[in-house]
């Protein structure tokens, strides 16, 4: 019964977690695309044309706004001149200066290719779950520009054109793209942007000689989008600041120079519209997704048919500028910077197309070329594109809600959206057009805090619903805690018929209103949790009662509740200090030197019992505290990772020198009962082997890369094989058994020790020598701990307690493990804070930027998001894996169930979740919305992660042996007692 309930409740726990991440995306970000809309466009005399008959769009992917405007030196010079900084792109910057008009777009996280795309071409915003339900096709069908046009032709990158594709009508979007092996890190990106313009340049020439293509040109309404991605790629691997990048800005201006002129030559008129811009920008670490200003400003630069010119003030600054383009020298144009969804309405406007169905840009009138008549019929029309989709949206709504509440604004009492649309097009008709532009500014303003009104509508209702639910997880948690391994199950659970009826009929009435509003199915689950976990604690509230006496029974004293008191503040307190390290890593170096003098608090006499064992802790607490004040961002340092694998490779030859020592009681030295066993050191040695194997191939190939030489075959062959081969290890030991417990973790640490070789960057591998010693460490000095309580109240008289008059029937009835004890749960803080510093010590996995594709392209130097995204998760795991085997050897040392301390930690960790469910923010700073989803979802995941390592640890120890002092009955022995120790150790460390 009681191994089904420990099943049934991890399995719980993955579930319920794993269904509940998803709640702040049904609840914060779902999807703002609808259908049944109008469309709306300018209406024309048949004499009078667009702006432009055509629209040419660029999009230099990953190109930040200060790179495409700053000077630099000619990244490859070739005399004393070229060391001058000047302007990269000169052509780009001719039109600022001259043809169009420049500004700065601004994107929303997540600051990918995918959702930027979406809001330049489509004019909205994807909510950010979109982001992981799939890379190169959006989920849901939309609107576009491309759909709008008459056809649109499109050439670049197989991850971003077939969507807008897919989108459109068939037959309206031809996409040209390269074959993905084409985007390897391992070469010179600049090849994408040149197979981009040579095409372009090849379908032209075709042109002229297929009567049938130059038919199709000559049309009104067609849209040339050309997508260029070698900026992205060269960021990624080089960095923006690097030759190779700012390189690759002087191609992609000499591109889009070539063929503006082109296709000015093509037509040879003048009613072409150009757009340049970029779908995100790119951190000086060569990364992007979050919510940086280096990832979030990007340049737009337009210029052509319908473009207003640029707005010199010379001799002094021009309005719009700040210290961000205070190096651009462009101070005397004036600067419009746009949010990235205006610039979907902006093209539409250029190429007299309809507004996309599902836009919410708002048209930038200081870009467009127009008289005021005309800005005052476009912000109307862009204003009633808005209002179209509050009137579908709030049609939906309102047929799926028992007692609709509408948005005043809109509605009858603050003038319906059709009464202030008409007042708008009387001041048109009236010849107010400012005010008409001021009114439908106004409108567009209401417009989409209507929607975002519909968008939270239920907000109230599902944040409170699912702050029960893991409310009611963390009381169904700790209950069971207190079931299984306090009470090891003595209380059976008891439901009356009253509370049956009670928490059924909740749940009928919730499941009720769902089928009525036509609620999604994850609303139903949402609302399952709580009633099933509220139950389940009201059913077993006897064993909460008869829990807390057995806890807190012997904490009678004024003196023991004082300290009670005053631990649960330090407790209470390190929990929330956690929640402030998700943002502040620097908080993880406090909380390590404030644990390095964890010793001290067993006195004078434990530290000289265990002298050596303490200076340990301190040395490797000191040694963990310095991680978390290196930069997060790193780049990639060649010196450090052979420092990294030299180590590991030490820590494997000095086993094999001292194993009688190590496989001993750290404390005493003692002799290992076991044998050796040659094969078993052999596979030791091999395992030594391949850790130098992968320390000689990562080198070569990060050399050669850096040379731009390519990632050699034989270098890539080698590395998988080193890799795989690792991971195959731990298997073939089965073939020389060796249950000691150091033995296990020295395997573990040298399976993996490759992979923290040849996937590292910079420091990242001194952390895996850190961690893992201290881990070692932290286990042994947690048993020492235990012992010198045990012999310490051992030596106590007990003269208030009543002798045994049944020895031997109390001996028969002993369970088979202790259990907790209110000091068990500083073990599992310090689990809990170890699993923090496994996440935070080598980067700021919070943030999206943290990632770098560097060390992956040694092994798969073709881009591929899901391979490469696989192996930095397995790097990513690689500590969890550590800290769950030692917690396993940890859990048999102090003899408590093997998931005891794991479902402590599980029912803990959810108030840093609930904490983070609250904060999550869906407007304001991007930095801010990516980091409160990032954080959440961290949360949440741990507990899954925490359920998991609790099967990881079952299968590393079973068989296990520990030294004798190290078993439970070893303790007893030593000791002296008769299975009391337990219960005896509760009452010591009850007032630590």
């Amino acid at each position: 019964m009681a191994s089904f309930s420990r099943f049934q409740f991890l399995a719980i726990a993955v579930v319920f977690h794993f269904i509940y991440i998803f709640s702040i995306f049904d609840i914060y970000f779902v999807s703002p695309i609808v259908s049944g809309m109008r469309l709306f466009e300018i209406q024309r005399p048949v004499s009078s044309r667009a702006p432009a008959d055509r629209l040419v769009l660029f999009v230099g992917d990953g190109l930040r706004a200060d790179k495409a405007f700053q000077s630099h030196p000619e990244p490859y010079p070739k005399s004393d001149d070229d060391l001058v900084p000047r302007p990269l792109a000169p052509f780009l910057r001719s039109k600022v200066l001259e043809g169009g008009t420049f500004g700065v777009s601004h994107t929303r996280v997540p600051t990918e290719s995918r959702p930027g795309h979406v809001a330049l071409i489509a004019g909205l915003y994807e909510d950010v779950s979109a982001v992981t339900t799939g890379w190169k096709m959006n989920p849901v069908d939309f609107d576009s520009l491309f759909n709008r046009s008459a056809h649109t032709w499109s050439w670049g990158s197989p991850d971003i054109l077939p969507m807008f594709e897919h989108g459109a009508v068939p037959g309206r979007v031809d996409s040209y793209t390269y074959g993905s092996e084409m985007e390897d890190f391992a070469s010179d990106a600049v090849v994408l942007d040149y197979w981009v313009f040579d095409h372009v340049k090849e379908f032209f020439a075709e042109a002229r000689k297929n009567a049938t293509l130059h038919s199709m040109l000559k049309q009104d309404k067609i849209v040339f989008f050309l997508h260029l991605l070698g900026l992205d790629t060269t960021g990624h691997f080089h960095r923006p600041y690097s030759k190779e990048y700012l390189h690759n800005i002087k191609v992609v201006d000499q591109g889009v120079r070539e063929i503006s002129q082109l296709i000015e030559s093509f037509y040879g008129d003048d009613r072409t519209a150009f757009v340049f811009t970029a779908d995100h920008g790119m951190s000086d670490w060569g990364s992007h997704g979050d919510g940086h200003p280096d990832n979030t400003r990007t340049p737009l630069i337009t210029w052509g048919s319908g473009v207003a010119k640029p707005q010199l003030y010379p001799g002094t600054v021009a309005p719009g500028h700040d210290e961000y383009s205070s190096d651009w020298n462009l101070d005397h144009v004036r600067r419009h910077d746009v949010a990235q969804a205006d610039v979907a309405a902006l093209m539409s406007y250029l190429a007299g197309v309809e507004f996309p169905a599902n836009s919410v840009g708002e048209l930038p009138l200081s870009y467009l070329a127009a008289d005021i008549q005309e800005k005052a019929e476009a912000s109307l029309l862009n204003a009633q594109t808005i209002l179209e989709q509050y009137r579908v949206k709030e049609e939906k709504k309102r047929a799926t809600e028992l007692r609709f509440r509408p948005f005043h604004p809109l509605s009858s009492g603050g003038q319906t959206p059709e009464r202030r649309v008409a007042d708008i097009r009387r001041l048109i008709d009236t010849g107010s057009y400012e005010e008409a532009i001021e009114e439908a500014a106004t409108l567009m303003k209401v417009g989409l805090d209507g929607l975002r009104y519909l968008q939270t509508y239920d907000w109230l209702f599902l944040r409170a619903l699912v702050t029960i639910g893991y409310l009611g997880w963390i009381a169904y948690a700790l209950t069971t805690v207190v079931d299984l391994h306090v009470l090891n199950g003595r209380l059976k659970p008891a439901m009356p018929t009253a509370g049956k009826i009670m928490f059924s009929s909740l749940l009928a009435v919730l499941y009720a209103s769902f089928i009525v509003s036509k609620s999604p199915p994850t609303y139903y689950a949402y609302a399952f949790f709580p009633v099933y976990f509220w139950g389940e604690v009201y059913a077993r509230r006897n064993s909460l009662a008869e829990g807390s006496k057995q806890l807190f029974g012997q904490v009678q004293s004024g003196g023991n509740i004082a300290s009670l008191v005053f631990n649960t503040a330090i407790y209470v307190t390190i929990i929330i200090s956690l929640a402030l390290g998700y943002i502040y890593r620097e908080i993880l170096t406090g909380l390590f030197i404030l644990a390095a003098f964890w010793p001290a608090a067993y006195g004078i006499s434990f530290l000289r019992h265990h002298a050596a064992l303490s200076a340990l802790w301190f040395l490797s607490c000191g040694a963990m505290s310095t991680f978390t004040l290196l930069p997060a961002m790193k780049t990639e340092n060649v010196n450090l990772i052979m420092i990294g694998g030299g180590l590991m490779t030490a820590i494997g030859l000095l086993y094999l020198m001292f194993e009688d020592f190590i496989t001993a009681d750290f404390t005493r030295a003692q002799k290992s009962t076991s044998s050796r066993n040659c094969l078993s050191r052999v596979l030791v040695g091999v395992q030594i082997g391949l850790i130098i194997l992968t320390i000689l191939v990562t080198r070569s190939s990060a050399l050669s890369m850096q040379a731009k030489e390519g990632l050699p075959r034989g270098n890539q062959i080698v590395g998988w094989t080193t890799l795989v081969a690792s991971f195959l290890m731990p298997a073939v030991h089965r073939l020389a058994p060796n249950n000691n417990h150091m033995h296990r973790i020295l395997v573990l640490f040298l399976t993996c020790a490759p992979t923290f070789v040849i996937l590292t960057t910079s420091y990242e591998g001194l952390f895996y020598v850190a961690f893992a010693t201290l881990l070692v460490i932290w286990v042994r000095l947690e048993h020492a701990a235990y012992q010198f309580c045990s012999s310490k109240l051992k030596a106590k008289p007990k003269a208030a307690e009543a002798p045994s008059t049944k020895p031997e029937a109390k001996s028969a009835s002993k369970p088979a493990f202790r259990p907790l004890t209110l000091a068990d749960a500083r073990v599992a803080l310090f689990f809990f804070v170890l699993l923090q510093s496994g996440f935070f010590s080598t980067g700021n996995i919070a943030s999206v930027s943290s990632f770098s594709l560097e060390s992956v392209s040694r092994l798969i130097p073709v881009f591929d998001p899901f391979s490469q995204g696989a192996m930095l998760i397995l790097k990513l795991m690689i500590p969890f894996a550590l800290i769950s085997a030692n917690l396993g050897i940890l859990n048999k040392r102090l003899g408590v169930a093997p998931s005891a301390l794991f479902m402590v930690v599980m029912a803990i960790s959810d108030i840093l979740t609930l904490y983070f469910f609250w904060v999550v923010k869906d407007e304001g700073s991007w930095l801010e919305i990516g980091s409160t989803i990032s954080h959440f979802v961290i949360a949440s995941l741990l507990c899954i992660f925490v359920a998991s390592l609790e099967a990881v640890s079952a299968l590393f120890i079973a068989g296990v042996q520990v030294d004798e002092a190290g078993s439970v009955g070893g303790v007893e022995k030593a000791n002296g007692t008769n299975g009391d120790v337990g219960k005896e150790h509760a009452g010591v460390r009850k007032g630590e």
